[in-house]
């Protein structure tokens, strides 16, 4: 159990130091990619929750 905590800490502390530095020095995007991806997610979603009901009663 302490080594579960150990690598639950580690992974903590490395997302505190990895998110800032990637926010800092990642690109700035097109607003036309970021209105052309979110077009996509819902029917993404969508569609993912009509294979897990497939899946739930097939399987």
């Amino acid at each position: 159990m302490t080594t579960l905590f150990i690598i639950l800490a580690l992974l903590f502390l490395a997302l505190l130091v990895i998110v800032p530095l990637l926010e800092k020095h990642a690109d700035k995007g097109d607003a036309i990619d970021d209105r052309r991806l979110s077009r996509w997610i819902l029917p993404l979603i969508a569609l993912m929750l009509v294979l897990a009901l497939i899946r739930h009663y097939v399987a």
